[in-house]
């Protein structure tokens, strides 16, 4: 499902463009399955948030999954990886940082290129 009626080709954005959209992808993600486990204080569901969108969790949630993604997959992973990101991270190495970025990437491409089963595949690897 997409927002708005806009024709984007993913091929042809920089991954860091993709991350962009993907950071949001994922944190919707995180959130919507935070408030299907129960009905919590919205500062309890931000502070559990955090454990799953930072730099260090989506290291972790790309050792769940690497081993699931097609090559085409993989490829928009390693283009977001290493995207020059001009960016220090303060909680995370660089490295911690480079891989989230990686896999915000994966999560920006695949939902503009409509692939909502796919999205919701790989993240229920991730989230169990």
């Amino acid at each position: 499902m997409r927002f708005t009626d806009n024709e984007i080709n993913p091929k042809q954005l920089s991954p860091l463009n993709l991350a962009f959209i993907g950071d949001c992808v994922y944190e919707m993600l995180v959130r919507e399955s935070l408030i299907a486990e129960a009905n919590r204080p919205v500062n309890d569901l931000h502070k559990l948030s955090v454990n799953y969108v930072s730099a260090k969790a989506q290291t972790a949630a790309f050792d769940k999954i690497k081993d699931s993604l097609s090559e085409e997959e993989l490829s928009v992973f390693k283009r977001g990886r290493n995207a020059k990101t001009g960016h220090n991270p303060k909680s995370a190495t660089t490295g911690e940082y480079h891989i989230a970025t990686g896999v915000e990437a994966l999560f920006g491409y695949l939902y503009l290129n409509g692939e909502k089963e796919r999205i919701k595949e790989l993240f229920e690897i991730i989230w169990n």
